[in-house]
């Protein structure tokens, strides 16, 4: 990992100057509005929109919801409100709450079947369960000492606050691979080493493998890295990250990470402060980022980006 993220003109920005002010992120072009081949969902004002070009169409009421993703069908959506977790038709119809336990992330398999769900673990930290899409028992899935074990009961989980990196520190975003083998998660065995850590989890087997740790265990970065998402081949993951160093030039303010997951390899996708990532394709991502001292969706293509429309936490 870098101690420096570099910007689009190639200027290095810290966390310190980007919380200065003195430098920051080139504004996003304001080209016409893309036109999707599927609905993106996202977050405003607490409640989940969907839309594929210049249209768009509220399908929640009533504040509190986040994390929205789709079924691989498209034709559903689940999402957290609070702490509880629905599943609901992408018109927002048909709304089923699956466990009335707290839960902190959701992602569907692959087969739409079933979904990945984070909450208490045996050991004390986030686990991920599986429960069936359409409500009904859990089945511990990690970390892999917990699935003998009987399920907890799981405290409510504490509204976060603060800066947006004190909130986004203990997110429980969940992503599951398109093939159905692995599901990326923050925590798992790497806590008994590390400060904070996300993991790659072998579904069959219960085997872990570290992506991003931070602190302790002989590192030298303190930092978080959240909210996954697997590139459609399964090949890469990209997450939201950040890191503070012994020093200030070793800082490295919110920003997208992609991780090779056959060589470990990670590079910088789009600039400071950018978020919540999802892929559209094989090379271009939707984030959230700042713009005018708000939360906008953008769209991260080789070309460069383009601003989408006011919200947060897409999902394609």
């Amino acid at each position: 990992m870098v101690g420096a993220l570099r910007g689009g003109s190639g200027a290095v920005l810290t966390a310190a100057a980007v919380a200065a002010g003195l430098l920051g992120a080139p504004a996003p072009a304001r080209a016409a509005m893309p036109v999707f081949d599927k609905l993106v969902a996202y977050v405003r004002d607490g409640d989940v929109w969907v839309s594929r070009g210049p249209t768009e169409r509220r399908v929640t009421t009533g504040g509190g919801h986040r994390r929205p993703r789709w079924s691989p069908d498209h034709t559903r959506l689940v999402v957290l409100r609070g702490d509880q977790v629905y599943v609901m038709k992408a018109d927002g119809t048909a709304r089923t709450r699956v466990t009335a336990r707290p839960v902190g992330g959701a992602a569907w398999a692959p087969d739409g079947r079933s979904l990945a769900l984070v909450s208490a673990a045996c050991l004390g930290g986030p686990g991920v369960y599986r429960a069936p899409a359409t409500g009904g028992a859990l089945t511990a899935l990690f970390p892999a000492a917990c699935r003998d074990r009987e399920i907890p009961p799981a405290p409510a989980p504490e509204a976060a606050g603060g800066s947006l990196t004190a909130r986004l520190r203990h997110d429980d975003g969940v992503a599951w691979s398109p093939d159905g083998a692995r599901i990326a998660f923050r925590g798992g065995d790497c806590e008994a080493v590390l400060d904070d850590c996300l993991t790659l989890g072998n579904v069959a087997t219960g085997g872990e493998r570290l992506v991003a740790g931070y602190g302790g265990g002989g590192s030298a970065l303190t930092g978080f890295a959240v909210v996954p998402s697997f590139r459609p081949d399964g090949a890469a993951l990209t997450y939201s990250a950040y890191a503070e160093g012994p020093t200030a030039a070793q800082d490295q303010p919110l920003h997208v990470e992609e991780q090779d997951l056959a060589t470990g390899a990670t590079r910088t996708r789009g600039e400071p402060l950018d978020r919540e990532s999802t892929y559209v394709d094989g090379t271009r991502l939707l984030a959230t980022t700042q713009y005018r001292s708000s939360s906008w969706i953008v769209l991260l293509a080789p070309a460069g980006r383009t601003l989408v429309r006011k919200g947060s936490q897409p999902a394609y």
